[in-house]
């Protein structure tokens, strides 16, 4: 049976760009009581050359060691003593700070992140200290199996090209960064028109431009070159061995679609079926009826110009050809017959109520304006997004299928103690 979930309000949602060319997007939410704010740098690691390979989270770790008003622990206290919770990440395309305050706070927390955009000290004995910091970091990721198996993947699928380079960098190119690189490639990308501010919460729109021109508005334009070149996936089979570890982590991976693309509601419910929950194929199958593994799961990466579905598995070594035959059995099968409507249904009740529920704070919200505002230029109601999952067909998640689970485009990556194990390319022909 087709459920529903009613029609909904819409969405008050406002758009100014100001004449520097800095976008400004709000969101009025007057059932809440708090506002989130994020500022956003339409950069990341696909930005970077290989000598800069983790300069955007390096900068996106220097804006919070001071500015020319605020210490690092003015900063900190600054957001504490209005309740706020100030945050910020780095993306392969994207660069957010962002903080969520009472709506009375507003000003004041814009007044804050705003500093730290604009007026980084980048003092150099704060970068040598900072170096040592993200070296732990990385140090810290490397020891997990899942970031290494990823980072090994991601290397390989995106050969030659940004994507395929760590967000973090590596150490070489992090002891490389000094003053004068950290500070030309902040001028180059953190420009009006590479900069995208967006709220959501008790808040008024005019308010929103009025401190976005009071404290971005003087910001001189300066033109923005993208980094060249479309991502080309690759279909490696690549194998490490580390003695140390008990389990085999191993991903497997094929091109998909971009994030703009027409087809992602379909291409979300493909994930959906195969693997994006308790339900789906892969858990029921691997997990629940073969007991072969413990965590094995599916997942979309979605980029503006590529995509990939990949899925992950971690297993002991003497089940890992079990688990790989499973996989490539249950790709084999969601491009043959067509789903049942009972599993189409399921999966589309679970993606509309992600939806729903990832709507309902103001901080997801910010987020959801942001990405609609640089990967689609327009943005949906939620009626909109619930229609798109409830046109979805079995014909359509089908035929997905079949253009994406070819064994000559499928990529896989091992790591653990492999002693010998091979996956070849016929292995994937199911």
């Amino acid at each position: 049976m087709k459920t529903s979930l009613g029609r909904h309000k819409p969405r008050d949602i406002t758009r100014t760009v100001l004449p520097n060319g800095l976008r400004v997007v709000s969101e009025r939410m007057e059932h809440v009581r708090s506002v989130s704010v994020g500022v956003w740098i339409g950069t990341g690691s696909r930005e970077e050359t290989p000598e800069q390979s983790g300069i955007s989270h390096f900068i996106e770790h220097m804006l919070f060691k001071g500015t020319t008003n605020r210490s690092a622990e003015q900063i900190a206290r600054s957001v504490d003593s209005i309740g706020g919770g100030l945050d910020a990440f780095t993306s392969k395309e994207l660069v957010s700070y962002n903080v969520k305050v009472l709506d009375e706070h507003l000003p004041r927390a814009f007044e804050i992140v705003s500093d730290l955009v604009r007026n980084p000290r980048f003092d150099a004995a704060d970068i040598a200290k900072e170096k040592g910091v993200i070296l732990e970091e990385l140090k810290m990721e490397v020891d997990s199996p899942e970031y290494l198996i990823h980072e090994i993947f991601s290397s390989n699928f995106w050969k030659g090209h940004a994507l395929g380079r760590p967000i973090l960098g590596t150490a070489q190119t992090i002891r490389t960064f000094d003053r004068d690189a950290v500070e030309a490639y902040y001028r180059r990308y953190y420009t009006p028109k590479n900069i995208l501010i967006t709220a959501a919460g008790n808040l008024r729109h005019n308010q929103l431009v009025r401190l976005a021109t009071h404290h971005f508005g003087d910001l001189k334009h300066r033109p923005v070159a993208r980094a060249a070149g479309k991502p080309k996936p690759h279909a490696p089979l690549v194998f490490r061995n580390k003695g140390s570890l008990e389990q085999v982590h191993l991903y497997m991976g094929v091109p998909s679609i971009p994030m703009p693309h027409k087809d992602r509601f379909a291409c979300y419910i493909l994930n959906a079926i195969l693997g994006g929950g308790m339900s789906s194929r892969l858990f029921q199958n691997i997990r629940e009826k073969q007991a072969l593994a413990y965590t094995v799961y599916s997942e979309l990466t979605m980029y503006r110009d590529a995509g990939c579905m990949m899925i992950y598995a971690g297993c002991s070594p003497r089940s890992a050809g079990k688990v790989i035959d499973s996989i490539v059995q249950e790709m084999r099968a969601i491009a043959g017959p067509l789903v049942t409507p009972e599993e189409l249904r399921r999966a589309k009740d679970h993606l509309k109520g992600s939806f729903m529920l990832g709507l309902e704070s103001t901080s997801s919200r910010m987020g959801n304006l942001a990405r609609q505002e640089l990967y689609f230029k327009r943005f949906f109601s939620l009626d909109e997004m619930l229609a798109s999952v409830e046109n979805v067909t079995a014909e359509q998640v089908r035929k997905l299928a079949g253009e994406f689970f070819d064994p000559k485009q499928t990529a896989v990556a091992m790591l653990g103690r492999l002693d010998g194990f091979r996956v070849r390319r016929k292995d994937l022909l199911g």
